[in-house]
């Protein structure tokens, strides 16, 4: 046996460090070469990192949150016979399918070694010496899902007996706990209710995706600053004629949502407010203003908020808008977005959809100098110009500017430019 020391690869696009955010495998682990061993972000990206060669992981090296730089130490790997070089072991995969690979003896030809079946867990018992036992009062740890999960069940974690580091309940442990019957107990001189007080805590460290929006959040509100400007939209003509057009719509076309009717009033009327569609260097105090118009739509994701951009929004009509919109929005909550579609927005819309509230004062997205919030959408009485009551479809902007680069005034403009366009919805396709 010898040892291959694995290196973290050169993700592409200019990148020199990555974050490390999950280990996809543990020491004693076999591994086979193009497993997918470990989660990097860099930017907003998370990357797959592949294994490079057939093996036993010997040894990790990095911790979730650690950043290191590419070319950095991060696995050894005993492998069987002469380890491969550092350029064979991180050949590119098409490059290695263009030489004729050798035939190795059947009998030399390198196998994972088998991972034993597992053995069947032995039903729970009291905390024993290989369970540290907590003493009166400590709070048990576990992460957050294994409290959600004890939470709904009615369970008092502190009854469970945790097999994890430093005692650390797993959701194994949980299993194990439920399927003995386990529930929570009544506790003597409470108020006979069965409830228990909640009283765990539980701590976590921020990494990846989440430490990354952490930081982004902070760097706009401690060197911006914002104005919010709110005002609330007469949709009900909108409504009709979106209605309307994905009642009619051809094969293919996607279903119009209100985001896309936002782009194509964005891109009429920024050309008028350019300062609004821009990037501004703090350090340098240099502002960029863009002719064509990127445009971020903020999307939750189950790993954090991310912004994937439609490029040049201008050059693209209302379906291609609305494509546009649900491609990026499937690709950001699989994880396959790409580094390129996740930064270079020019202006961002941020929506919270149907609990999107009547208010918002949402953050600008650095280096931006602008962001169009959306709230919900309401039937709300309203007066006509003849003084009639009537039902009307309303939906409040809530947009923030940067008060360096856009005047209060210039905000509101840029808003009511947006209201007459949306109110009056034919003018967005003239």
């Amino acid at each position: 046996m010898s040892e291959y020391k694995y290196k973290l690869p050169d993700v592409g696009e200019g990148v020199v460090e990555a974050e490390i955010v999950e280990w996809h495998v543990k020491e004693g682990d076999t591994v086979i070469e193009d497993q997918h061993i470990l989660d990097v972000m860099t930017d907003k990206a998370t990357v797959e990192i592949p294994c490079a060669v057939n093996g036993k992981v010997k040894k990790i090296v990095g911790e979730p949150g650690e950043v290191i730089a590419v070319g950095t130490e991060i696995l050894v790997i005993e492998v069987d016979g002469t380890p491969p070089t550092e350029d064979e072991g991180e050949a590119d995969p098409e490059a290695k399918a263009e030489q004729p690979a050798p035939q190795p003896e059947p009998a030399a030809e390198a196998k994972p070694e088998p991972k034993p079946e597992p053995a069947p867990k032995p039903a729970p018992a009291p905390a024993t010496a290989s369970t540290p036992a907590r003493s009166d009062g400590e709070r048990p740890l576990a992460s957050p899902a294994v409290r959600k999960r004890a939470l709904e069940a009615d369970i008092d974690l502190a009854s469970v007996p945790g097999t994890g580091p430093a005692g650390r309940i797993t959701h194994e442990d949980l299993d194990d706990f439920i399927a003995a019957g386990g529930r929570l107990a009544s506790k003597a001189g409470g108020s006979g209710s069965g409830k228990a007080p909640r009283t765990g805590v539980s701590e976590e460290k921020v990494v990846g995706l989440r430490r990354k929006i952490a930081e982004n959040m902070a760097l706009s509100k401690r060197t911006i600053p914002h104005i919010t400007y709110v005002d609330e939209i007469d949709l009900t003509a909108l409504e009709d004629l979106r209605a309307h057009m994905n009642a009619t719509r051809d094969e293919g076309q996607p279903k119009l949502t209100i985001i896309p009717f936002l782009v194509l009033a964005l891109t009429k009327a920024l050309p008028k407010f350019p300062q609004a569609n821009a990037h501004f260097d703090t350090e340098n105090s240099v502002l960029t203003t863009y002719d064509g118009v990127h445009c971020g739509i903020a999307a939750a994701t189950p790993k954090g908020l991310m912004v994937p951009v439609i490029r040049h929004a201008e050059s693209l009509d209302i379906w291609e808008i609305a494509a546009e919109v649900k491609r990026l929005a499937d690709a950001a909550r699989d994880g396959k977005a790409s580094r390129e579609e996740l930064t270079g927005s020019t202006i961002t819309i941020t929506s919270l959809g149907a609990i999107g509230g009547i208010v918002t004062t949402p953050v600008i997205n650095h280096p931006e100098t602008a962001i169009i919030g959306v709230n919900k959408l309401q039937t709300l009485p309203r007066y006509d110009e003849a003084g009639r009551l009537a039902p009307r479809k309303i939906m409040n902007l809530s947009s923030s500017f940067d008060h360096r680069i856009v005047d209060g005034y210039e905000a509101a403009q840029l808003v009511q430019a947006m209201k007459a366009l949306l109110e009056n919805p034919a003018t967005l396709f003239m």
